[in-house]
């Protein structure tokens, strides 16, 4: 059994075009952008910063953002070569078949499964809270059967409804979603302009609060793999900016998501990484700037862990605006939702055109040029997480999925670049190898910055995994069954070796 046997990009791209797996192409660099500005613009900032500023970094939450959104930028530039190169669906999986070989890249789509899967459950928990807060805003409470401790029936609800957007097609979820990017970059916006007027300096003092100090109410904070290990002292401090990067790193989520539409791209070779590289630019500015203007209306101590925005204009007697901002919460998230659900279809229907899960999850709508079945089976999925898994574990287990997959996608940019050098590529990363060796560093750290639990139950999600791939993938692999597909990726190694 070759567990390293790769997947030629000539391969891959080839199957774009089987009339049974053939998704439709109609997006360009706008709607990319777009997709990536809807995904990532989210829970980072309408739900996690309280988080990130209350109990780990205090104001220095602002240099988190920027700290994580190094470490993205530096992934990025790989996601970027990679996906204008084999633009086909599947992301960080497709890449890494085509690199680093088949059980490597079994391993990043499992891992995947785990990020899109989770991230959309963990943005619809959170959605539910702002839903909640806008009716009750307009006089409406939610019962407690719908929301309420241990089952979160809004959030399933939500979930549910985008699935049937993403059904309909790319097209339609490419419209419904820059509706709500333009509504949610607004709100930002008047966030960033009205908050401007209420903030007070003595609240960035102390910038970086002293190791140990005391945070702010509703949330415990959660040591760290390297405090476990007696390398760092905790939260706050100079540490507190990395564990607050570690947290807020979910905010980033989304420009890997531009990735997965590579196979309905017009033009993926000039567009795709105007897509990934131009949406993380936008939203890194929007992330800076919102959380330094949160942490000047709010002392840290004193800021709202679940509903930051809304709470801090509450809180200097503007509940109009509070209200504006949950309703822009609402869309905004919703968009997110949107899209990691398209995510996760898209690379459950990459791996099962391989064969690595079951076929029949490949097959594509005539009608509307979608992967219904998964996308169906996905919504159906994390419908049930949203109902019951909390907000902070999720978003601490979605992280370190993400994290691992930027080592590979980095690691898969050195190897094809020795392994390919023919290969045309309409983006190169720059500084190769030095780039992709810092991507590879900087996320390792970020990941040691998560909770020793979090590494715990990632290890469990990775050898569940492993476990399916023996028992089914190895066995029924495309590469395996499929006389010309393995034939060709033989020649093609022997090839290469000869060369």
């Amino acid at each position: 059994m070759n567990l390293m046997r790769t997947k030629t990009i000539e391969q891959s791209i080839r199957d774009t075009e089987e009339p049974e797996h053939q998704l439709r192409k109609q997006l360009g660099p706008v709607q990319l952008t777009v997709f990536g500005i809807g995904v990532i613009i989210g829970t980072g900032i309408f739900v996690l910063t309280g988080a990130a500023a209350g109990v780990r970094a205090g104001p220095a939450v602002a240099l988190s953002f920027v700290f994580a959104g190094i470490v993205c930028a530096l992934a990025a530039l790989c996601y970027a070569e990679f996906a204008s190169t084999v633009p086909v669906a599947g992301s960080a999986y497709t890449f890494s078949y085509a690199s680093l070989g088949e059980l490597i890249a079994w391993i990043i789509g499992w891992d995947l499964i785990l990020e899109l899967a989770l991230g959309a459950s963990t943005v619809a928990v959170g959605w539910s809270t702002y839903f909640a807060d806008v009716m009750n805003e307009f006089g409406i409470t939610i019962p407690g059967w719908a929301y309420g401790e241990g089952h979160n029936f809004l959030a399933a609800g939500i979930v549910l409804i985008l699935t049937a957007v993403i059904c309909l097609g790319i097209k339609v979820s490419s419209q419904v979603n820059f509706v709500m990017v333009v509504i949610k970059v607004g709100i930002v916006l008047f966030v960033i302009i009205a908050g401007l007027f209420y903030i007070k300096t003595a609240n960035y003092t102390p910038f970086i609060p002293p190791a140990g100090s005391p945070g702010a109410p509703g949330a415990e904070p959660t040591s760290s793999l390297l405090q476990d290990l007696g390398f760092a002292p905790g939260a706050f401090g100079i540490s507190g900016i990395f564990t607050g990067a570690a947290l807020v790193f979910f905010a980033y989520i989304g420009f890997d998501i531009v990735a997965t539409a590579a196979e309905e791209t017009k033009n993926p070779q000039r567009d795709m990484p105007i897509g990934i590289l131009g949406s993380l630019g936008i939203c890194t500015a929007l992330y800076v700037a919102v959380s330094l203007v949160v942490v000047g209306m709010v002392n840290y101590t004193e800021i709202a862990i679940d509903a930051p925005l809304a709470a801090a204009f509450r809180s200097v007697g503007q509940p109009t605006f509070a209200t504006i901002i949950s309703i822009g919460a609402v869309v905004g998230l919703t968009t997110v939702m949107m899209i990691l659900l398209l995510g996760q279809s898209r690379v459950f229907f990459a791996m099962s055109r391989d064969r690595l899960l079951p076929p029949a999850f490949s097959k594509v709508s005539e009608r509307y040029g979608t992967p219904i079945r998964t996308s169906i089976f996905t919504g159906l999925v994390v419908a049930a997480l949203s109902m019951f898994v909390p907000l902070t574990e999720l978003a601490e287990l979605v992280n370190i999925g993400t994290l691992f997959a930027f080592i590979l996608v980095a690691v898969g940019v050195i190897v094809l670049r020795r392994t390919r050098p023919d290969l045309e590529r309409a983006f190169r990363t720059p500084g190769v190898p030095v780039v992709p060796i810092l991507a590879v560093l900087a996320a390792f750290y970020l990941m040691l910055n998560l909770p020793a639990s979090t590494w715990v139950r990632f290890f469990i999600w990775m050898a569940i995994g492993v476990a399916v791939y023996f028992l089914y993938g190895a066995r029924n692999s495309r590469l395996v069954t499929d006389p010309n597909y393995s034939r060709e990726a033989d020649e093609a190694a022997r090839s290469r070796r000869s060369g």
